[in-house]
């Protein structure tokens, strides 16, 4: 029996040793029980409440390529704590044929999951709750929640006991200066992108020891974000105005406003760095200066609530010196966001947008790899999946056929038994038989049929749906469609500074690529996406010199 070993220590136990702790009482486990450990995986200072971990993601996809047929861990808990996802992940191993073992829980049933995932999910739940008592302690003294804000030092010290005493905080004096700086320059009539490039160019701190941009002083105005919105600036301390929420799409935490009454408000006079009268000042013309606030209603601009990009490689643009983000600066130009925002990066270069869309469509359709590299990379790409392909539909039939031959095994040992055979000899030949027919059944059920072979053309018909999404970017009805399935080809474009001009340099998702010439938007549902995945990291295909794989100049 193969099998793979699991540990996972969370960031509430920082410590290596965990790992290795659980991954030797694992690999006694699996020495006592005469199994071959093929690899093992491990997360280190990970929340295990969601699958978005490299470890596990790793083991998922091992799993799906026949790698070993057991997954050994400490716990569940070490696998999961979230409901939907051990339910999720129990899914996908007996989909593979693997079975999922535990220290804890042995040999790990659907009771289990059932069970087990409710407690886990509320062991989560309550040590969020207990969290936040303990932090609305904090609060209700007066002493900080937990996060430095910027302006203020953590305060260090004992208490008699020797036990730290917790939630104290002093005004740092240099950060103070800057910030009652912002607020002065501000009530004054200094644009927040003005103060942003002068204290960039002073070198001045800056939040999160980053750099200082337009958004870092502004901030939101309704969530108290923002230097200017910070309200403990002038001794008012405000707990619990925002609440997060995990995505469960992309496992990232994101905030939601909590209704006024739920605020938590306590004065803190000995924190206090700018006075009413400024911050009061500063308050007027952020009202004032709002975005049209008044005339416009809710003050959200309209183009929020639009998922779909406004324009076909915006936002997929970066600069080549500093790798921020190249926006509209006017109605026609793109350029570098930093260089404009932030004055950190020195490419002050421009370039019109439709000038760069096509160039990047013209690129697609008829330079986006050397044809003859193209037509090597598909055609051998093509051999590995087919002879994978071959191998998956051959160990199909092999399965099939073993399966009536375990029957008539069975048979004939129960005729011996019935025609005066000691039952006693051939008991361990009927276990391991029937054992053996289980198994056969068990991956028979959960097995697909092996998808067609590739087609051996593949980058001619890769190069003829580029053309045709070309023509279809000209036809107003399928622009749409086409824009979005254009945009899943390109990894990002660059915009490095080359004599005076702007050289576009594109990148390419070379499994999008392969995909799309088979008829599939997602390179993940492909039914090959584990072959095709190492397959590609494995080759080294490029376009010239120098440049990345799947890249190329316009």
């Amino acid at each position: 029996m193969k099998v793979a070993l699991y540990a996972r220590y969370s960031s509430d136990n920082q410590r290596d040793a965990s790992i290795e702790d659980q991954l030797r009482l694992c690999r006694a486990h699996a020495d006592k029980q005469g199994w071959t450990i093929v690899d093992s995986y491990s997360d280190r200072a990970v929340s295990g409440a969601s699958l978005l971990r490299p470890g596990i993601q790793e083991l998922m996809q091992d799993a799906q390529r026949g790698k070993f047929s057991i997954v050994l861990a400490e716990a569940m808990d070490r696998l999961s704590r979230d409901q939907e996802d051990i339910a999720g992940l129990f899914k996908r191993m007996k989909f593979a044929g693997v079975r999922i073992i535990t220290l804890s829980e042995g040999d790990v049933t659907h009771l289990h999951i059932g069970l087990k995932g409710t407690m886990n999910a509320l062991f989560l739940q309550d040590l969020a709750d207990k969290t936040r008592r303990g932090l609305r302690g904090r609060i209700e003294a007066g002493k900080s929640g937990g996060g430095l804000c910027y302006g203020y030092d953590v305060v260090r010290k004992f208490d008699g006991a020797g036990e730290a005493v917790r939630g104290e905080r002093t005004i740092n004096e240099r950060e103070a200066t800057i910030i009652r700086r912002i607020f002065r320059e501000y009530a004054a009539g200094k644009a927040p992108r003005a103060i942003a490039h002068a204290l960039n160019e002073e070198s001045a701190p800056a939040p999160l020891s980053g750099a200082w941009g337009p958004s870092t002083i502004n901030g939101n105005r309704e969530r108290g974000t923002g230097i200017l919105n910070n309200e403990m600036y002038v001794g008012r301390l405000v707990w619990n105005r925002l609440r997060y929420l995990k995505d469960p799409d992309t496992g990232k935490r994101v905030s939601r406003l909590n209704p006024e009454s739920e605020w938590i408000v306590r004065d803190v006079p000995e924190l206090r760095i700018v006075d009413q009268e400024l911050w009061e000042a500063a308050k007027a013309r952020q009202v004032s200066t709002t975005w049209n606030q008044r005339t416009r209603g809710s003050g959200a601009h309209p183009l929020n609530d639009l998922r779909r990009p406004r324009h076909l490689f915006t936002a997929m643009t970066r600069c080549g010196c500093c790798g921020g983000g190249f926006s509209m600066i006017s109605k026609n130009l793109l350029g570098c966001s930093t260089a404009r925002n932030k004055g950190t990066c020195d490419n002050r270069l421009t370039i019109r947008r439709d000038v760069m869309e096509k160039s990047v469509l013209n690129g697609l359709r008829t330079r986006l790899m050397d044809p003859l590299l193209v037509k090597e990379f598909c055609e051998e790409f093509t051999r590995e999946v087919n002879r994978l392909r071959m191998e998956r539909g051959a160990d199909l039939a092999a399965m099939r056929a073993e399966l009536p031959r375990v029957d008539r095994e069975l048979d004939k040992a129960i005729q011996a038994i019935l025609d005066g055979v000691p039952g006693v000899k051939l008991k361990d030949k009927i276990g391991k038989l029937e054992a053996r027919k289980e198994e056969l059944i068990a991956l028979l059920s959960g097995a697909t049929e092996p998808p067609p072979l590739l087609h051996p053309n593949m980058a001619e018909i890769y190069r003829e749906k580029i053309g045709s999404l070309y023509r279809a970017l000209q036809n107003e009805d399928g622009a749409s469609e086409a824009s979005e399935r254009i945009r899943a080809l390109v990894s990002y474009i660059k915009m490095i500074p080359q004599d005076g001009e702007l050289a576009i340099f594109v990148q390419g998702d070379l499994a999008a690529m392969l995909n799309f010439s088979m008829n599939r938007q997602d390179p993940a549902a492909h039914p090959d996406y584990g072959a095709l995945k190492s397959f590609i990291e494995q080759e080294s295909l490029v376009a010239g010199a120098g440049f990345e794989p799947a890249a190329f100049r316009l």
